[in-house]
């Protein structure tokens, strides 16, 4: 039993030919009755019979003609700053442009639509007028195909409530499909609600941080943008990456997070002792942690920082005077005349003697752990030790070389130096809205380090944010999510949401983030975190299929006509058979192959739990109609 009636409009409009022939019965007996050949009690119920058929047959082929009218498609909408604030008066909506909520009729109709040359069946030029429809919305020189969007003739404005966003929302799309569009629409949405914004862009868009700068031209404080760029330092503002934790341990795990995927194992693990040892040392001395002086320490050995904590520590345990001690001064002179073994070239003498004392004359129960630790990072082979962090000195050298590394490792006592030193919590205390351009371009691997960083460095936020509670909430956009994804990034999608912490990632293609992280399983047990997905073009056969695959199915109905002839055995004699069937078969409910036919700026979307909505992003112009700082403080927030 089919449930939803068939329809079938991609044909000839036989109504307007019915409508035709019952108002000229209408006409007919309204002249038979008036000249009084027909009764009168006859004729009446006859023209308004034909009446109510030609209005009822007239209105089925406007309905047709609506849907024909429809299939030119939508020209591309370019809108001002103020028109989306009109559009977006209530803040506790997100405003996803404009369409409709996609129903399993609109499906019926695309695949009819696969079994026609849609061309054949355009209104012509004076029915698009007449219903108000551009003549030519969308030239044969443009991407994609029109009539995907004219489904349905009607469209309006799109808003879902802003909490359904805080499970996260997927951007899909393939190059120049529309992706900043899109960014740049919900970014300032977010900048007008008054976010903590955070933008990782690895390309550098000029046009979505003009949208970006113009939103907080708008709605926020002067001061509001920031913006940090590693081909440009001296303009932008210094990111520490290691101002913020609760526990040293955190440092380590968060340039864990950046190294290669391939190292995951025991080398990862050496690498993450060698960072700990180095921060637990400095912290032990009161001494902040920061790239710079990792590096230095892993890199040129640990000596100095050991030589710091036995210091400190035989000043602590043994008094001024423990220098003079007979032991003590017995091996001072041992090391100077070169008897104790020297595991690097570079120890001093005072070491050596420091590091014996500790080992032959401080009972266990007085010893530190993280002295202990230093010792053992001494004692190790060089050799050796070179080696088990072969993986680790590339990425802290990518991250401290240059002008990069007081970008990085900002010091605060460095009086030439006038940028300002961000963090996150100083980001989010204040209020700022962040601009992250990587610069992946021409340097993929420095840029994909940096982004990795900042993301394990927010992460550790979101976990702060969970414990001890956030100020407010945080919008983090990811552009190009491929070049930056790691662990911590999957985790603020995994857990964000309970800390205050609203992602947005774009992407083209899941075999991008399938190269990223390892494999397919894993890019998709990444994008399992991502609760709204928001499809524009894309013409990658796996990542559609992907997509729609959160679209579910639907109930298509496929009509069969049969017709048969056949002679009978007497002269003459002939049987003719006419069979209609209408069929229903559960298909999927956009087809794979239409994501990639979508016009630019247009979209499918899964949003709110499954609601599916077919829409389309106008362009923002951020140049257009720009007002006064008095008149952008006059407009009401």
């Amino acid at each position: 039993m089919l449930v939803r009636r068939y329809e079938m409009p991609w044909r000839r409009v036989d109504e307007l030919f019915a409508a035709a022939a019952w108002l000229g019965a209408l006409v007919f007996y309204a002249v038979m009755t008036l000249r009084h050949t027909m009764p009168t009690l006859l004729g009446i119920p006859l023209v308004v019979a034909c009446t109510t058929m030609a209005l009822l047959r007239l209105h089925q082929a406007m309905h047709v003609l609506t849907l024909r009218a429809a299939l030119s498609g939508k020209a591309m909408e370019m809108i001002t700053t103020g028109r989306l604030a009109d559009l977006t008066t209530d803040l506790s909506q997100v405003f996803l442009g404009f369409g409709f909520v996609w129903q399993p009729v609109h499906s019926q109709r695309l695949y009819e639509l696969a079994k026609v040359n849609y061309r054949d069946y355009l209104a012509p030029p004076w029915l698009l007028r007449l219903r108000g429809h551009a003549v030519h919305p969308q030239p044969d020189a443009e991407i994609g195909l029109p009539y995907i969007h004219g489904v349905e003739p009607c469209e309006q404005a799109l808003y879902r409530p802003l909490q359904n966003f805080e499970g996260g929302t997927l951007l899909v799309g393939t190059t120049q499909a529309g992706k900043g569009v899109v960014l740049g629409n919900l970014i300032t949405q977010a900048i007008r609600r008054q976010d903590v914004v955070v933008i990782i862009d690895p390309k550098n868009s000029k046009r979505l941080q003009r949208i970006v700068r113009r939103a907080c031209d708008d709605y926020r404080p002067p001061d509001t943008f920031q913006w940090f760029h590693p081909a440009f330092p001296e303009t932008g503002v210094r990111l520490d990456f290691t101002f913020n934790w609760q526990k040293p341990t955190e440092i380590a795990s968060r340039i864990q997070s950046i190294m290669p995927p391939d190292t995951a194992g025991a080398f990862s693990s050496f690498g993450w002792d060698a960072i700990n040892v180095v921060v637990q040392g400095l912290v032990d001395l009161e001494d902040r942690p920061n790239l710079v002086k990792l590096t230095r320490y892993i890199e040129g050995g640990i000596d100095p920082v050991l030589e710091a904590s036995l210091r400190r520590f035989f000043d602590a345990t043994l008094g001024p005077s423990w220098r003079e001690c007979a032991e003590m001064r017995r091996l001072l002179d041992s090391a100077a005349r070169g008897t104790i073994r020297r595991p690097s070239e570079s120890a001093s003498n005072d070491l050596l003697a420091f590091v014996a004392f500790y080992e032959h004359h401080v009972p266990q129960v007085q010893r530190n752990k993280v002295i202990d630790s230093q010792v053992r990072t001494f004692r190790h082979n060089r050799e050796h030790y070179q080696k088990i962090t072969a993986n680790l000195l590339p990425i802290l050298s990518m991250l401290t070389s240059g002008d990069l590394g007081k970008s990085l490792s900002p010091d605060p006592f460095d009086a030439d130096d006038l940028r300002p030193m961000m963090n996150f919590e100083k980001i989010e205390r204040a209020g700022h809205v962040l601009y992250m351009c990587l610069d992946a371009l021409p340097d993929p691997s420095v840029a994909s380090a940096i982004g990795a960083l900042g993301l394990a460095d927010l992460a550790a936020r979101a976990g702060m944010r969970y414990n001890l509670g956030g100020y407010r909430r945080i919008s983090l956009f990811v552009d190009e999510v491929s070049n930056v994804i790691n662990q911590p990034l999957i985790e603020i999608l995994n857990k964000g949401a309970e800390g205050g912490i609203q992602t947005t990632c774009a992407m083209q293609t899941l075999a991008d983030l399938a190269r990223r992280l390892g494999s397919e399983v894993a890019a998709r047990m990444a994008l399992g975190n991502l609760n709204n997905v928001i499809a524009l073009r894309s013409k990658d056969r796996p990542t559609q299929d992907f997509i729609v695959e959160t679209f579910g199915k639907t109930a298509i109905h496929t009509m069969r006509v049969g017709l048969n002839h056949a002679a009978d055995a007497h002269l003459g004699d002939f049987t003719s058979v006419h069979s209609t069937q209408v069929a229903e078969s559960f298909e999927e409910t956009v087809p794979a192959d239409i994501l990639g036919k979508l016009p630019n700026l247009q979209y499918f979307a899964s949003v709110s739990g499954g609601r599916l909505i077919k829409g389309r992003f106008p362009l923002l112009d951020p140049d257009y109609d720009r007002p006064s700082r008095d008149e952008r403080q006059e407009r009401p927030q």
